[in-house]
């Protein structure tokens, strides 16, 4: 579709991006990263690397299915008679496969992102485009009674990522880069994800935001903080970008949807 003056976006090339992601959901209702599952689990057995934890097939996951759904949901507005009844059929199995994964705690396990902020915000966005109610889906209401009790005395969130190694939620006093145990990045996550849920603690999230805006440099940028990027379990990495990108997504979501909705600004 065409915007802002640029050449229209054929149609032909949005029905092959959605031929692509309905052929590449897997069997339990997920997407995975590259390419269908097709194996098992127990091949991790054979796993020869000395570093890279769950390589040996590409399995389907919560941030992957969530976004491949979104996508989904959006294409279904723009072309409501393209492929419909199997959109449909899709976006509702994927929705399943979030809930399936939903650990016993209220929270979801983020693989590409540390950690548990970051996973719990895509299934709770992968939840809501699929129609589910804030107000009444237990996963949901679960996951952000999750979040508020991570939220930090600062009114922030963060991960030492040891979250992504041990698979438990691992925070600290003060995490490197910052003066407190709370991160922008694992802050902007779960604000995101409190918001999307329509989180009826408006004060918890407003304490998000007000160090989100503290935080904030003279130049309008953000310190870069501790490593928020992981893959394959094991493997730290700095995506610079984030520092700017989700405290600002947070705090337009927060100014724009989320405050008016709530009467807080």
């Amino acid at each position: 579709r065409s915007a802002g003056g640029a050449p229209p976006f054929p149609d032909e090339h949005c029905f092959d991006s959605v031929e692509f992601l309905l052929s590449y959901q897997n069997a339990d209702g997920g997407w995975a990263t590259y390419e269908n599952c097709r194996g098992w689990a127990w091949y991790e057995l054979l796993n020869p690397a000395c570093v890279f934890g769950n390589i040996m097939i590409d399995y389907s996951y919560v941030e992957c299915s969530s976004s491949a759904m979104q996508a989904l949901v959006d294409f279904r507005r723009q072309f409501p008679e393209h492929r419909a009844a199997e959109i449909i059929v899709s976006v509702e199995r994927g929705a399943r496969f979030i809930e399936a994964m939903q650990r016993d705690d209220g929270s979801w396990y983020g693989c590409w992102g540390n950690c548990f902020t970051y996973g719990c915000w895509f299934s709770i966005e992968g939840l809501r485009c699929a129609g589910r109610d804030p107000a009444t889906n237990s996963a949901i209401k679960r996951c952000v009674a999750f979040l508020l009790s991570k939220q930090n005395a600062d009114g922030g969130w963060g991960e030492d990522f040891l979250s992504c190694f041990n698979r438990e939620y691992a925070s600290r006093d003060k995490i490197y880069g910052c003066d407190s145990g709370s991160t922008v990045v694992c802050t902007a996550w779960a604000l995101l994800g409190l918001m999307a849920g329509d989180c009826a603690d408006s004060a918890a999230v407003h304490r998000g935001i007000k160090l989100l805006m503290r935080r904030q440099l003279p130049s309008g940028d953000w310190a870069q903080e501790n490593i928020s990027g992981v893959f394959n379990r094991s493997v730290g990495i700095t995506y610079t970008a984030f520092r700017n990108v989700f405290p600002l997504w947070a705090l337009g979501r927060f100014a724009c949807v989320y405050g008016p909705k709530m009467g807080v600004a």
